[in-house]
C-alpha cells in the first residue's frame, strides 16, 4: 500500500465519523495520528516487530504539531479581535450602535431588519467573530423585531445571516487562519475583505426590502423619529466608529508607512475598547464574563487548528496535495469551471463540518491545486488562467473560500450560527431559524457570482496597498 492509498483511505475514515457526529477536531486529530503510524509503518514493510517503533514516532511528530503551529505570532490576533467584540457588547456599545441604525434605516421597508444587518456589519469591524455577532444581536435585535410584528422565524433569520458578516469584514478570525494556512500576507487579505463584506450587507438589505413589499406582513416599516432623535443616536455609536478607524489607520495607514502589524492593531482595540467600557461603566461581573466568553471561543477555534493540523501534517507525508494539483491540472474542463466545482463542493462539504474546521482541513490540499490551476505562485498576471498573478489569485481565492465558509454558518444541518440563535431565544427552535434564513442562500449565491465574475471587487484595495 503506497502513501497515496493511505492517504486516501484515512481521509476517507476521518469524513465517515465527521458525518457520524465527532467534532472535526478529534476526528482530524485521530485520522492524523492514525495515517502517521500507517505511513511509518509502510516505510518497514509492515513488518509487526516495528509497529511500537511506528507508534512512537507517529506519537511524537503529532505531539510537535500543537506548539510549533499554534505558537505563530498572528494567531494571537484571534483572541485580541474576539475579546474586542465582547468588550464593546458588555460596555453598551453593541446596542448603541443598533439604535443608531434603527433610528436612520428603521423606516424603508423591512427596516428594522435593515439596520440589523448594517449594525451587524459595524459589529463585525470590531469583532471577528461570527458565532459572537450573532449571538449578540440574536439578545438585542430579535426582541424589537417580534415586539413590532415581525415574522419570528424571518427575524431570526436576519440576525443569523447578518452574524455571518464578521468572517469578511475585517478583523475577520478566518480571514487570519486562512493567510497562516496559505503562508500570505494577513494584513491584505484582511483589507480585501472590506468591499466583499460590505457589498454582501447591501445584497442582505436589497434582498430584506424585496421581501418585505411583497410580504406586507413580514416586516413592517418603523416611521415617526425625527432628525432630533436620530441625530441624538450619533454619539454613543460613535465610539466603535472610533475603534475601526484607529485600527485600519494603525495597520494600513493610507498616508504612509503602517505603524504597526495587524497584531498590534488587536492588541491596541481591545485595549481601547477596554478604556471606553471602563468610562461607562463596567463593573467587574460583565468584565469577567467578555475575558470567559473571549477564552470559551478562543479554545474552540484553537482546539480545531490542533486537531486539523496534525492532520494536515499526514497529508503531507502522504502526498496528497500534491497528488490532488496533478490530478486537477490534468482536467481538460475551463480552469473557471474547475474553480466554480470546487467551491460547490465546499457548499456540501459545509453541510456536515463547521466553517473553521472546513477551511483549514480541506486548504492543504485545495490550495495548491488552485495556485497550480492560476500558473504556480509565481505567476505573472498576463501567463496565468484566471488573469491576475499568484499573489492576487491567493486573496481572491481566499476571499471566496471564506464567503463560501459564510454560506456553510447558516447551512443545515451544521449551521452553527443557527444553532446559536436558536440557544439564546428559547422561543425559537432550531428549525424556525433555519427556515427563516432559507431566502439568504440566494443573497449569498448572487454575491458570490459577482465577486467570480468581478474580481476587481475583492482586488482593487490590495492592489492600492501594493
Amino acid at each position: 500500500m503506497d502513501s497515496i492509498t493511505i492517504g486516501l483511505w484515512v481521509t476517507a475514515g476521518m469524513l465517515v465519523l465527521v458525518v457520524l457526529g465527532m467534532r472535526v477536531a478529534f476526528a482530524a486529530g485521530l485520522a492524523g495520528l492514525i495515517g502517521l503510524f500507517m505511513i511509518f509503518w509502510s516505510k518497514k514493510g509492515f513488518d509487526p516487530e516495528d509497529i511500537g517503533w511506528a507508534v512512537t514516532v507517529a506519537v511524537k511528530t503529532a505531539g510537535q504539531v500543537p506548539h510549533s503551529k499554534v505558537s505563530s505570532q498572528a494567531l494571537s490576533l484571534i483572541p485580541t479581535f474576539i475579546l474586542i467584540g465582547y468588550l464593546a457588547y458588555y460596555a453598551g456599545l453593541t446596542r448603541a450602535l443598533f439604535e443608531a441604525a434603527k433610528r436612520w434605516i428603521a423606516w424603508v421597508p423591512g427596516g428594522l431588519a435593515v439596520s440589523t444587518v448594517f449594525a451587524t456589519a459595524g459589529f463585525a469591524a470590531v469583532s471577528g467573530a461570527s458565532v459572537a455577532t450573532a449571538a449578540v444581536f440574536a439578545r438585542i435585535a430579535i426582541p424589537e423585531m417580534i415586539a413590532i410584528g415581525y415574522n419570528k422565524r424571518f427575524a431570526a433569520g436576519v440576525v443569523a445571516a447578518g452574524g455571518t458578516l464578521a468572517s469578511l469584514i475585517p478583523p475577520s478570525a478566518i480571514l487570519v487562519i486562512y493567510a497562516i494556512i496559505v503562508e500570505q500576507d494577513v494584513g491584505k487579505l484582511l483589507l480585501a475583505g472590506f468591499i466583499p463584506g460590505a457589498f454582501s450587507a447591501v445584497v442582505y438589505a436589497a434582498l430584506i426590502i424585496g421581501i418585505a413589499m411583497v410580504f406586507k406582513n413580514v416586516g413592517p416599516a418603523v416611521k415617526g423619529f425625527t432628525w432630533r432623535e436620530r441625530l441624538v443616536a450619533l454619539p454613543p455609536a460613535l465610539p466603535i466608529v472610533a475603534v475601526v478607524v484607529i485600527i485600519v489607520f494603525f495597520v494600513y495607514n493610507p498616508f504612509g508607512d503602517a505603524w504597526g502589524t495587524p497584531t498590534e492593531g488587536g492588541a491596541l482595540g481591545a485595549f481601547v475598547v477596554f478604556l471606553m467600557a471602563l468610562a461607562r461603566g463596567m463593573r467587574w461581573g460583565e468584565m469577567k464574563s467578555a475575558l470567559i466568553e473571549t477564552a470559551k471561543l478562543t479554545a474552540m477555534i484553537f482546539t480545531i487548528i490542533w486537531g486539523v493540523l496534525i492532520y494536515v501534517r499526514f497529508l503531507g507525508f502522504a502526498d496528497l496535495p500534491g497528488a490532488f494539483s496533478d490530478w486537477i491540472t490534468s482536467l481538460t474542463m475551463p480552469p473557471m469551471l474547475i474553480l466554480i466545482c470546487i467551491l460547490l463542493a465546499y457548499a456540501v462539504l459545509g453541510m456536515f463540518m463547521d466553517a473553521i474546521g472546513m477551511l483549514v482541513l480541506t486548504l492543504p490540499v485545495v490550495y495548491p491545486a488552485v495556485m497550480a490551476l492560476n500558473g504556480g505562485e509565481a505567476v505573472a498576471a498576463a501567463d496565468s488562467a484566471f488573469g491576475m498573478s499568484g499573489t492576487m489569485c491567493a486573496i481572491w481565492f481566499g476571499i471566496l473560500v471564506v464567503k463560501m465558509a459564510e454560506f456553510c454558518l447558516i447551512t443545515p444541518p451544521i449551521g452553527l450560527n443557527c444553532f446559536v440563535v436558536a440557544g439564546v431565544q428559547p422561543d425559537l427552535s432550531v428549525q424556525d431559524v433555519f427556515r427563516g434564513v432559507t431566502p439568504f442562500f440566494i443573497a449569498d449565491g448572487i454575491t458570490i457570482a459577482l465577486l467570480v465574475a468581478f474580481p476587481a471587487i475583492v482586488l482593487y484595495l490590495p492592489s492600492l496597498a501594493g
